[in-house]
């Protein structure tokens, strides 16, 4: 390569040791994959479907695969009572589906993905649900509900005063990052959080937007844009669905987004529980245990989403209320068994050399020599030594860790010394 005739000026830029530290860490992990703890952060790269039938065979199948069935019959109830597009169309879709499945590269991020797909499938085959199979609408209950708890109606009292800048500021959450915050909220808990949060933020969002969506089928609910143009008579599901507040928006930056997609909305009277308020909480939760530093952020991102919903007329204040409810259940259902502690010491994923699942138990509960070990291991400078508990896992084996040394190098073993070695036993005999 040629040399430049001159050279930029460097400026001296200091970076603390600790953080120099880190980084050489995290780099060294992510090249080299040859410990037996690296393989719990790495990333599954195979393209051969025989990998894939390997896994099966060795699957120890649980109570909890029948999510799985559960899915498949979601799947095909939605495929059949969609009308358009064709079966060609259809048949194409759930091939590639299948074939994401099939292959391991894919299936490690299509797998989670599932229930998001069953989610969108089922939400979109509403709309040929004939009228004469479903319930009726109640349009009196939510307004009745509304005065009982608040005393008024709080979505037409947010909606009283309308501007221009009031109306750009409803559309950012309601329109914009509604849509875009889930694939950032997995990305960054992708990179910073510990190896599988993402995996169980899919499926309990998922999973939520399917509750809320059978709940919407179930018990249908008018919004306050119903009450706004038809007063309280009764509703049918001839009646086509309205953008609200978002039509300003339209007509503020010339298009017509929003007011087709709205209109055309396949499930009109889906007022309860509210999804956008479920889907900001859920992401609010997730979000505030990955990065507990930045908890009043996001809870002030759920704040600003329940002012859209309520400013655009799209939402009751009791349809917020019931979407962060199943978002909690979901996300505590979660928490309990499925999501990885974080680990204050680690900032990417590549730091983990171990994964501990499920709600961590009070060390104070142990007596006075487990809580200086557990202090020790936790604000100790050495990540050597780890600390298990009855209900800590290991993600690679998913058997009880033991608190047994983690190999850091190739020439160290599992066999080393514990915390209760044979070495401590003689010097208690002596």
């Amino acid at each position: 390569m040629p040399r430049l005739p001159f050279s930029l000026p460097s400026l001296p830029i200091h970076i603390p040791h600790r953080i120099r530290r880190r980084f050489r860490s995290t780099r060294s992990k992510i090249r080299s994959r040859q410990t037996p703890t690296s393989s719990i952060a790495s990333i599954e790269t195979s393209f051969n479907p025989a990998d894939t039938i390997r896994s099966l065979r060795t699957h120890q199948w649980s109570v909890y695969d029948a999510q799985y069935l559960f899915l498949a019959v979601l799947g095909i109830f939605s495929l059949c009572i969609i009308q358009s597009p064709g079966p060609l169309f259809k048949t194409l879709v759930a091939t590639a589906l299948l074939t994401s499945l099939v292959i391991p590269i894919t299936r490690q991020f299509f797998l989670p993905f599932l229930p998001i797909a069953g989610w969108l499938i089922l939400f979109y085959g509403c709309q040929f649900i004939p009228s004469e199979y479903r319930p009726g609408i109640w349009v009196r209950v939510l307004p009745a509900l509304e005065n009982i708890l608040y005393g008024a109606n709080l979505s037409n009292i947010l909606a009283a005063h309308k501007n221009a800048v009031l109306d750009v500021l409803a559309w950012l959450p309601y329109g914009i990052t509604h849509f875009g915050a889930p694939v950032v909220c997995s990305g960054l808990m992708f990179i910073f959080g510990a190896p599988g949060t993402t995996p169980v933020f899919a499926r309990a969002f998922g999973y939520m937007n399917i509750a809320g969506v059978i709940i919407q089928i179930l018990f249908p609910c008018s919004a306050p844009w119903y009450e706004n143009i038809y007063g309280l008579a009764p509703a049918n599901y001839s009646i086509p669905g309205s953008p609200a507040g978002l039509a300003r928006v339209d007509k503020l930056f010339g298009i017509d987004l929003y007011t087709s997609t709205f209109t055309a909305s396949p499930l009109v009277f889906g007022a309860f529980p509210s999804l956008h308020s479920a889907n900001a909480t859920l992401e609010a939760l997730f979000m505030s245990h990955a990065f507990p530093m930045l908890r009043p952020l996001f809870i002030l991102y759920t704040v600003w989403m329940w002012y859209a919903t309520m400013y655009l007329s799209h939402h009751y204040a009791i349809d917020l209320v019931g979407g962060s409810t199943i978002a909690a259940i979901a996300y505590f259902i979660a928490k309990g068994s499925f999501l990885p502690r974080r680990q204050p010491g680690n900032l990417f994923r590549w730091d983990y050399d171990y994964v501990e699942y499920g709600e961590e138990q009070d060390p104070y509960a142990y007596g006075i020599n487990d809580i200086d070990e557990y202090e020790l291991a936790r604000k100790g400078d050495s990540d050597e030594w780890t600390i298990g508990s009855s209900s800590s896992f290991s993600s690679s084996s998913r058997e009880p860790s033991t608190g047994m040394r983690s190999p850091s190098a190739d020439s160290e073993t599992w066999e080393g010394d514990t915390l209760a070695s044979s070495s401590d036993n003689e010097y208690q005999k002596a």
